[in-house]
């Protein structure tokens, strides 16, 4: 690569970089909690950041990247949320306090932004090699559409993770423990703490959800950058978005519906990219119509404080 082309990559990296250092380094020494206003603001202040960047991706790679920018990060955005379902599963199941929350979600967060670029180098060169593979991440979305409609949604079972069954093995485990360390020494051995177990079941959760999410952004561009940008963007703003929305993630029934939609719209497009050229502008209003109506459609089934409806059997 020449300066010119390393030039975005040192920018976008140093600025995640600065971000990162000042959210554990600065912020997070404030409190050890964050309240749901503190969290909304910080969600507003995530998304807005994403969204903006899409103007130095429009001025260093052009319009029809920034369009594909967007796309990507909407489409993480929007399986981002999927994730939420699992953290607050995987720390109710664990009994991790909520002042706790906030360490395993921000080296979750750090884990997941190294496995997406490695996923995501690794996917374009697969597929500038190999262009066949591109049906077979067709075929792969397609297929988790379908399972998203079947089990509505995302399913999670921290003592079934296989990670956390080796680690469980490997090391012993202090499950009465409740501070704030990943490790602890007790009777002169080295053990793991439920905060360990919590970001070993977070990171492995994040490996299945990449296996979903690149192939998704792939469809929508071809490009390293936009496509990796697009998904560290969407996954910075994770942590405050888990806080704003932890009481009321139960209301978003209806989200796997919309996200089912997408995931098999750009899988279709994949497998048909031979045959037919869908512009992005096009895949940009798919997702903000599907993802949008999804999430109107679960506030207003949820509203009132009528709990939340299971949506009906596929296929009944």
């Amino acid at each position: 690569m020449t300066v010119a082309q390393l030039t975005p990559w040192i920018v976008f990296l140093g600025g995640v970089a600065a971000l990162l250092i000042l959210d554990i380094g600065v912020l997070g020494r404030r409190s050890e909690t964050m309240t749901t206003r503190s969290a909304l603001i910080w969600s507003a202040v995530w998304i807005s950041l994403g969204l903006s960047f899409s103007l130095a991706v429009w001025a260093w790679r052009g319009g029809g990247a920034a369009q594909e920018y967007l796309a990507g990060y909407l489409i993480e955005e929007s399986l981002s949320i999927d994730n939420l379902f699992v953290f607050m599963i995987v720390f109710s199941s664990l009994g991790i306090a909520l002042r706790n929350q906030r360490k395993v979600l921000f080296w979750g967060i750090f884990g997941a932004i190294v496995m997406r670029g490695a996923f995501i180098l690794v996917g374009v060169s697969i597929l500038e090699r190999f262009e066949w593979v591109i049906y077979l991440f067709g075929a792969l979305l397609v297929f988790t559409a379908y399972r998203l409609i079947r089990s509505h949604g995302v399913q999670a079972d921290v003592e079934r993770n296989p990670l956390v069954r080796i680690a469980r093995r490997l090391f012993p485990v202090d499950i009465e423990y409740q501070g704030n360390a990943f490790t602890v020494r007790k009777a002169g051995r080295r053990m793991l703490t439920p905060l360990m177990i919590a970001l070993v079941a977070v990171e492995s959760a994040d490996v299945v959800f990449a296996v979903d999410s690149v192939p998704a952004v792939l469809a929508v561009t071809d490009d390293a950058f936009v496509a990796f940008t697009s998904n560290v963007a969407a996954i910075l703003g994770l942590r405050a978005l888990y806080f704003a929305l932890a009481g009321s993630l139960q209301r978003f029934a209806y989200l796997s519906w919309g996200l089912a939609l997408v995931l098999g719209f750009v899988g279709v497009k994949m497998l048909l990219s031979q045959v037919v050229h869908v512009p992005t502008y096009v895949s940009l209003s798919v997702i903000v119509v599907a993802v949008g109506g999804a999430v109107l459609v679960s506030l207003w089934m949820t509203r009132g404080g009528r709990g939340t409806p299971l949506p009906p059997e596929a296929g009944a």
